[in-house]
């Protein structure tokens, strides 16, 4: 396999997580009695442009389904996130009712009503059924296509281009990045600016958050990686923000070569953070395997001793990233007895690969484990928040990543 981004051949591995189904195929009752599809889960890391990247085993059609079960507007501290965000945005860009802002991978509208309630035109795109239908009803425009540069095209000779495009945890997604990078520079209007969020991998090395890695996560990014692949597309980023979500982000600003955003002290100071920790070279990507283990064996060693001991551990979050804790780890139902999750898509369906089952978070209440393993660990303090009278009880709170921490 060549680098997705500058085509070098991969040689070197980063992380092997063994083969995993897809970790939003989520299972019903009938879909149980039948086989699933495991894929490969490694990643390589390019030795020219440091881009981690999965195999490529697994069509994103695949992947993004009519069903697809992740609901934006489940959590509570994303949508305020969201909320936040726009309001800075909408200040510091000036934007009004002539204005027109697009959002990539709108999902259910947890951003963009924040701009239909401002009075700005605003578009969606998002080509998952399931999570268009919940933004249509709110009133946000969507257009139900995967964003690359056929679509660009398309929108910019009838005369659609943005004054803002935002995407959030969607960089990260694109199996063809250059393709989704020259369609961002294509339906940006000459002083635009483009805002992505995606996970730093940076972050994701030194906290041992392996398990945000699944396949559709097609890319694991650095800022020194982003900015090339901006440059080659006629982009440069003239920001960046280091964000807490999500384990540690980062938010970049872009726009054409042109165009006359300065450039803020932010990117040269987040390169050179980058460069001194190695980032650049081989020995920053070399231990992480050996440190993924030890975490997982870590989790192992809990969940089997609070069996021995008749102990009970539910969990919390059927999120995508507990799939690849759980799958990699080998976890089944005899030690993780059910998983609560506010999100009905997911409720009363099963875990894929591991398939345990998905309850409404109500059933804490009728069967209170000793403790509650929570498995999106980004948002632990609004799990512990909302289970406080559990706690209060005698439960307590597991973390698994990046070391077993129980509170």
């Amino acid at each position: 396999m060549n680098c997705r981004h500058c085509r070098t051949l991969l040689t070197d591995l980063f992380l092997d997580l063994a083969t995993a189904p897809p970790s939003n195929a989520y299972l019903t009752a009938d879909e149980l009695a039948k086989p699933e599809t495991y894929y490969p889960l490694r990643l390589f890391v390019c030795s020219e442009c440091r881009l981690v990247q999965t195999d490529d085993y697994v069509e994103r059609e695949g992947l993004f389904r009519k069903d697809y079960a992740y609901f934006s507007s489940i959590s509570r501290t994303w949508l305020n996130h969201a909320g936040d965000y726009s309001a800075t945005i909408i200040r510091r860009l000036g934007l009004n009712r002539d204005s027109f802002v697009i959002e990539v991978g709108s999902n259910d509208g947890y951003l963009l009503r924040n701009f239909v309630a401002a009075g700005i035109p605003c578009l969606g795109v998002e080509p998952t059924d399931s999570t268009a239908d919940a933004a249509e009803t709110i009133g946000i425009p969507v257009l139900r296509r995967f964003f690359g540069q056929a679509l660009a095209d398309e929108l910019s000779e009838n005369g659609t281009q943005a004054d803002l495009i935002v995407g959030n945890n969607v960089y990260a997604h694109v199996p063809d990045i250059n393709d989704f990078t020259r369609g961002l520079y294509t339906v940006l209007k000459p002083q635009g600016v483009v805002t992505l969020e995606f996970p730093h991998l940076m972050r994701l090395v030194e906290g041992i958050q392996f398990d945000t890695i699944y396949h559709e996560h097609f890319s694991y990014l650095s800022l020194f990686t982003v900015k090339r692949i901006f440059e080659n597309a006629g982009l440069r980023i003239f920001d960046v923000e280091e964000l807490s979500t999500h384990g540690g982000s980062l938010r970049v600003y872009g726009c054409r070569k042109s165009a006359k955003h300065m450039e803020t002290p932010a990117v040269a100071s987040l390169l050179a953070d980058e460069k001194s920790r190695g980032m650049d070279g081989a020995e920053f990507y070399a231990a992480f395997q050996e440190k993924v283990c030890a975490a997982k064996d870590g989790l192992l060693a809990f969940l089997l001793d609070q069996k021995k001991q008749g102990k009970t551990v539910a969990g919390y979050g059927a999120a995508a990233k507990g799939n690849t804790l759980l799958n990699y780890a080998g976890v089944k139902a005899d030690l993780l007895p059910f998983i609560c999750d506010a999100a009905p898509a997911k409720q009363r369906k099963f875990m894929p690969g591991s398939r345990i089952p998905i309850l409404p978070p109500q059933v804490l209440l009728e069967n209170t484990p000793d403790f509650l393993l929570i498995l999106p660990w980004n948002i632990a303090e609004e799990v512990k928040q909302q289970n406080a009278a559990l706690a209060e009880k005698g439960m307590k709170f597991v973390v698994a990543l990046p070391e077993l921490v129980v509170t």
